[in-house]
């Protein structure tokens, strides 16, 4: 499954100002220009920055007497980057989930939403120490870094912090879907590890069957 667009830090000023047309219409770079009162080379050079983004993209050509004019639009799913609803909606669904559901109840939903998220992936190849590296990969790409170890005939990844803390806020039940998610990519048994503390943090265990044993950072 493709990543959403995410925003980028660098979105202020012009580019933002840019993205805000777009977001009502389809417009030329002329348009732009015209609309921000700046020099078409300019916002064509703002216009190519958003390409590289991922958020804005060629979406046609409009006809002139003249010759023709690329019209520019967002890309499919980025009024996603911009969308401030999701973690309240997310962290009042956990709560009703919590109030109406039983523990058990609970737990299933979560696997079973690790695992569908799982199928918008293709299974990570190779042997398992390639397949851990791949999820950190994975795992860096959705917003969480992190640092993988070994551990005994396994490994740990651990985040610098939780990728859904708004909606954790010390509950467990949000991680088990993700250690479903883990676990469906890379074929082996996942157990979550993570802090729910005042800065939560990720951590998975990957095991191989075997037992526990000292930590031992791996190269990344």
């Amino acid at each position: 499954m493709p990543l959403p667009p995410q925003r980028p830090s660098s979105l202020t000023g012009t580019r933002e100002r840019i993205v805000t047309l777009l977001r009502r219409s389809r417009m030329t770079a002329n348009e732009i220009a015209a609309r921000l009162e700046l020099t078409h080379n300019a916002v064509r050079s703002h216009l190519a920055a958003l390409q590289r983004e991922g958020l804005v993209r060629e979406g046609g050509l409009q006809r002139s007497a003249s010759r023709p004019a690329v019209i520019y639009e967002l890309v499919p799913g980025a009024e996603a980057a911009f969308s401030k609803a999701y973690i309240p909606f997310v962290v009042q669904l956990m709560r009703v989930l919590q109030e109406r559901l039983r523990q058990g109840e609970l737990d299933e939903v979560m696997h079973t939403v690790g695992h569908r998220l799982a199928a918008e992936w293709p299974r990570f190849r190779g042997d398992l120490s390639q397949r851990v590296q791949a999820a950190s990969t994975l795992l860096q790409e959705l917003g969480a870094l992190n640092e993988v170890d070994r551990m005994g005939g396994g490994f740990v990844i651990r985040g610098s912090g939780c990728l859904l803390a708004e909606a954790v806020h010390g509950r467990p039940d949000v991680c088990r879907a993700m250690e479903s998610l883990l676990a469906e990519l890379l074929e082996a048994p996942v157990r979550e590890c993570c802090e729910r503390g005042e800065r939560p943090r990720c951590c998975f265990e990957i095991a191989t069957g075997g037992g526990g044993g000292a930590v031992r950072r791996v190269s990344t």
